[in-house]
């Protein structure tokens, strides 16, 4: 079961009142899904949008000889799926769990409601596309500045997060589709990294070492 509470602290539903709020929890579910699971694929036709409860998902574009590019990690808080909401097309990418993780699914015909009653809500989607927009320019601009070592460290910095030590998250082959290059490199730049002494690396275990190098080769 949905709470009110879980809805109010999405981004994009923060400012509606108390029965709104639960309307739309009302209407809400969650679904756990395991590494692998499938919540859609590109072309289908949707329904709703989702929230990250716990866990990684990862939207996914698909070339015709089948390489894979992931275009975004949505986290803990996330909230994706949102697009045919307004423009009322199919899924742009394939929405693909990384690990065990939880979300909430929220049906678009309440929230069409809700813009429809209080139109003022839709300066928050403004807000939050305006956002994705800025988050795709850096990843066009990583792609244009940066080459592949410069990109890898970018993305081990950004999985790392504040901590040093820290644990792959995804699989050798879904890093490369994040960093947009084939394994062979991004795993020779990881290489390198660690014979320059700035990561530790066992497994999918890795320790950064010389945080302030890695923070310099991803800029």
């Amino acid at each position: 079961m949905v709470s009110a509470e879980q809805i109010r602290s999405v981004e994009l539903f923060r400012d509606l009142d108390e029965e709104t709020l639960n309307v739309i929890a009302s209407r809400s579910s969650t679904r756990t899904l395991q590494r692998g699971d499938v919540l859609f694929t590109e072309n289908d036709e949707p329904h709703e949008l989702f929230v990250v409860l716990s866990g990684r998902i990862a939207m996914v574009n698909r070339s015709i000889d089948g390489r894979e590019s992931v275009v975004a990690l949505m986290e803990p808080g996330d909230l994706f799926g949102e697009m045919p909401l307004f423009d009322e097309q199919h899924r742009s990418t394939d929405g693909r769990a990384l690990e065990s993780s939880e979300v909430i699914i929220t049906p678009y015909a309440p929230l069409k409601e809700v813009y429809l009653r209080q139109p003022a809500q839709l300066w928050r989607v403004v807000k939050l596309l305006a956002e994705r927009l800025r988050v795709m320019d850096g990843v066009l601009a990583d792609s244009v500045f940066l080459d592949v070592t410069g990109r890898t460290a970018k993305r081990l910095l950004e999985i790392a997060g504040d901590e040093d030590d820290f644990s792959l998250p995804v699989t050798q082959e879904e890093l490369a589709g994040m960093v947009g290059a084939s394994r062979e490199r991004v795993n020779k730049a990881i290489a390198s990294f660690v014979r320059l002494g700035w990561l530790e690396q066992r497994d999918r275990r890795y320790h950064i070492l010389k945080r302030n190098e890695l923070e310099l080769r991803s800029r």
